[in-house]
């Protein structure tokens, strides 16, 4: 089967594939799945038409996502083809694409249609819907979690190269975690809803359910940018934090919750093991007010903003268990709003006071997985429970990613999920990219197959290797922390390097000088900073430093620090030691 990573189609690509022989081949294979119903309207030949004649032209380098097919949840609009909400007396033709989409189209972006979702996207399931109960990619018995529910399972069944969702309660992390997806929240207002329909309209994001880290790090990039239309658009200034000496929050033994679910637990014991292997130091912090909040969601009066969302519907065009969960907000009246809002800003205070202890928060992405005739059979308790890790996230206004972490014994995948303050977005996809590439295996995606050819740095950005004193941890690193930079990277240089400790300091500063016949492979980290950035960060580079190209290992060259050769004069050969933190950690023994 034909890897759809963005890598892997943009090697294919280059070696001669066409658009519409891609098309042809991913319609073949959905056909194949349709008894998981995981699509509501798929484009047909004339539809899919415009998009590949905007191709025409154009090729694989020219465009950031040329010719990549993605599937669309059907709450979010693309122009000519009908939105439902999975609501059949609902649809309605939009004339415009949401922002989102149009901007992944004018990429090159190719879609291929519209996904199943839980009615309105109320549930965490993907069982209500009128079009058939999305069976997960897995194993069809169980649910697929919703309410993205199409989007998780027609990219997890190799049907696209990723798909839009969205987000309110859970909805674009509870499926990639059910699906062994990476499933990015963003920070509330990062990317326009423009075009989406709404389910809590103060607190919905769409949402992207990618393959790896760095699909989801180029898509994000496309989708980015404020949007004049969608009043609840706006920028902030990027949170980021270290890889090195990570203070990584855990629930206590006592706050965590799996319903029975003994594989679950098993494996979220091993990925709190496996992140103190890679260097975390866990911190057990309360969780009661994250939870308190998530059980403001469907009982204060963010259930009636759901009801307001849909007071044009008719109840008997909705299903059953929709009009009952829509039914608990026709009770709240004004004070009781403001009770809602003033008992989140009492919460949020808390939360957030636990937050600042750590630089990320790590859970499971859901208790537990359920069939789904069990679901059927119990269908607003057992969805209740699959929110206990997520529902408060965006009353909190904070951003999350969840990232494989295993398959239980009955070959059912399950996820963790990392989250943090907002306009942490870029820094947990990060310390994502370091879960997955750690150890593939235990991820459940194979990281070597991300990049067989490194695609370019997201628009906006530009990757820099630093050596010394920036690195994670380092004096100088809040130059780019304070920047937006996020890391992208730790790696080490092509084996043709010479490492000096430069004369003069505080502070001490390396510098790295190509020498083909005495060098050796140095430890880098790759940074992603934002272009509008670059300029002011390079203007304080102090001679004999500045940036220049850079040799990484596997052959890809990046912008990096290089040192000119009058450097040497006064600097200590430190090559041997294969990296400064090492001259840094020996430095210091030899001062005690």
């Amino acid at each position: 089967m034909r890897d759809l990573a963005l890598a892997s189609l943009l090697h294919d690509y280059r070696a001669g594939l066409k658009p519409a022989d891609l098309v042809a081949e991913l319609r073949v294979r959905i056909a194949a799945h349709a008894d998981h119903h995981a699509w509501i309207t798929l484009l047909d030949e004339a539809q899919l038409a415009p998009h590949l004649a905007r191709l025409e032209g154009q090729g694989p380098d020219t465009l950031p996502l040329y010719g990549i097919p993605f599937a669309i949840k059907d709450n979010i609009d693309l122009a000519g083809v009908p939105t439902t909400a999975a609501c059949p007396d609902f649809a309605y033709t939009p004339q415009r694409s949401a922002t989102v989409v149009q901007r992944l189209l004018d990429a090159g972006a190719i879609p291929l249609g519209k996904t199943n979702l839980d009615q309105f996207a109320t549930g965490l399931v993907g069982t209500r819907s009128p079009y058939g109960a999305v069976r997960n990619a897995f194993d069809p018995a169980y649910i697929s979690g919703g309410s993205s529910a199409g989007s998780a399972v027609a990219l997890a069944l190799g049907e696209v190269s990723f798909s839009l969702g969205t987000d309110t309660a859970g909805s674009g992390r509870v499926p990639a975690g059910f699906n062994n997806l990476l499933g990015i929240k963003p920070t509330r207002g990062r990317w326009s809803i423009a075009g989406v329909v709404p389910a809590c309209r103060s607190l919905d994001c769409p949402s992207l359910f990618a393959l790896n880290p760095e699909d989801a790090r180029r898509i994000g990039a496309v989708m980015d940018g404020a949007d004049s239309t969608d009043p609840w658009s706006r920028r902030g200034q990027a949170v980021s934090g270290p890889l090195e000496g990570l203070r990584l929050g855990v629930l206590r033994a006592d706050q965590l919750e799996f319903f029975g679910n003994a594989g679950y637990a098993a494996l979220f014991a091993q990925a709190m093991l496996r992140w103190q292997s890679l260097g975390a130091e866990l911190v057990q912090l309360d969780f009661a007010p994250f939870s308190d909040v998530a059980k403001l969601l469907y009982e204060g009066p963010w259930v009636a903003e759901r009801r307001h969302a849909t007071q044009a519907v008719a109840p008997e065009s909705m299903l059953p268990v929709i009009r009952q969960v829509l039914a608990k907000g026709e009770g709240i009246d004004a004070v009781g709003t403001f009770d809602g809002f003033y008992r989140l800003q009492a919460l949020k205070r808390a939360a957030d006071t636990v937050l600042a202890g750590v630089h990320a928060v790590l859970t499971p992405t859901a208790p537990t997985h359920y069939r789904i005739a069990e679901l059927e059979a119990e269908p607003l308790l057992l969805n209740s429970r699959l929110g206990t890790y997520t529902n408060f996230m965006n009353l909190l206004d904070y951003a999350a990613v969840a990232a494989p972490a295993g398959m239980t014994p009955a070959g059912l995948p399950f996820g963790i999920t990392l989250f943090g303050p907002a306009w942490s977005d870029d820094y947990l996809l990060a310390l994502a990219q370091r879960w997955m590439a750690a150890d593939p295996q235990a991820s459940g995606r194979d990281a070597s197959r991300w990049t067989p050819q490194a695609p370019p740095a997201p628009p906006g950005r530009i990757e820099v290797a630093v050596c010394g004193a920036h690195l994670s941890g380092m004096p100088l690193n809040h130059q780019l922390t304070s920047r937006g930079a996020f890391l992208v990277a730790a790696t080490r240089s092509a084996p043709c390097y010479r490492l000096i400790a430069l004369a003069g300091g505080p502070p001490f500063r390396p510098g790295m000088i190509r020498d083909a016949d005495r060098g050796a492979a140095i430890e880098v980290e790759v940074w992603s900073v934002p272009e509008a950035a670059f300029g002011s960060f390079v203007a304080g580079i102090p001679a004999p430093l500045g940036i220049g190209k850079l040799e990484l290992a596997g052959g890809r060259w990046v912008s990096g620090f290089i040192c000119e050769s009058v450097g040497e004069a006064g600097a200590r050969d430190i090559t041997h030691l294969g990296g400064w933190r090492a001259y840094v950690s020996q430095s210091a023994n030899e001062r005690k």
